[in-house]
């Protein structure tokens, strides 16, 4: 006969196991809707002995509105070094710690890494308790390709650096997804088309959340519409962006090749700045790319003359 576990103990989870003690679980939360929570991670949340929350204001919210009262301490960013280590040792003499983020899965884009990594390295046991996640909510509802993307974070807020980011992914093929905040948003869209040229994008606003919005477009299409918003303030809140790849054609696009387009182009009386936004469209190539490989060829003729 099988008996039912006592009141206080900790019940199974799909996994067959309760919550451990020394055990480090990485619990995915909502990313706005309070409903998306899994009834694991309901579980493990309150039956660990301590939960390490990016913010402990936002996190207590969630707890409350399930009748969750387990202790709460701060890991965000800037004491992740100074906190791991602490939060290890707790690990270490037989507690449970659940980390949490504001939302979503902890570790992307979000404060954990170091506390996942001093764990392993002290023997501790980390397990998942897999849930919401902004990049793959994002991406399953994009009407890119998702069999093969690249997740690169937050975007450089600094020019220069925003520019060289996104060169640098110039002959990517896989879909892009990238944080933004939406004040950078127009900035952002604009370093795309210099950089990246005229490609489809998504931009996913709020998921979740009651003014959940989905634009799609090529960029010189969301660029205005974003524009003509409230008076050109744009938009408000969390933004995920998603880019369409490189197309495969381009990366065999050789320089000899773009010059004899190029010269082409020229003969027929397209301006430097207008052969670059047709081989940006035509080619998937970067705008900046050709605007300098055209510029180049310019120079060249005068020299030569």
């Amino acid at each position: 006969m099988v008996l039912p576990p006592p009141p206080d103990a900790a019940v199974p989870g799909p996994s067959g196991r309760g919550v451990r003690p020394g055990t480090l679980y990485v619990v995915a939360t909502p990313l706005g809707n309070l409903e998306d929570i899994t009834l694991r991670a309901l579980r493990v949340l309150k039956a660990v002995d301590l939960i390490a929350a990016e913010d402990t204001r936002h996190t207590r919210k969630l707890l409350a509105h399930y009748g969750i009262g387990t202790p709460l301490t701060s890991y965000y960013d800037h004491i992740e070094r100074r906190r791991a280590p602490q939060l290890v040792e707790a690990l270490r003499t037989g507690q449970s710690i659940a980390l949490v983020s504001d939302a979503g899965t902890p570790g992307i884009a979000d404060p954990g890494y170091h506390l996942v990594c001093a764990a392993i390295a002290a023997g501790v046991a980390v397990e998942p308790v897999p849930g919401p996640s902004a990049v793959t909510a994002a991406l399953s509802v994009s009407g890119l390709p998702t069999d093969r993307f690249a997740f690169e974070g937050f975007v450089p807020s600094r020019h220069g650096a925003r520019q060289k980011f996104f060169a640098a992914l110039a002959g990517e093929e896989r879909t892009l997804v990238v944080y933004e905040a939406a004040r950078r948003l127009p900035a952002c869209l604009a370093a795309i088309r210099d950089t990246l040229g005229d490609r489809p994008i998504v931009m996913v606003r709020e998921l979740t959340k009651m003014f959940e919005e989905i634009l799609r477009g090529r960029v010189t299409e969301v660029l205005p519409a974003l524009a003509q918003r409230a008076g050109g303030a744009g938009v408000r809140g969390e933004v995920t962006l998603l880019i369409a790849g490189a197309e495969a054609r381009a990366a065999e696009v050789s320089a000899e090749d773009l010059d004899t387009v190029i010269e082409r182009l020229r003969s027929e009386g397209l301006s430097v700045r207008e052969i670059s936004r047709v081989l940006a469209r035509e080619r998937g190539l970067s705008r900046r790319q050709v605007y300098q490989a055209a510029l180049a060829r310019a120079g060249s003729e005068k020299v030569g003359d």
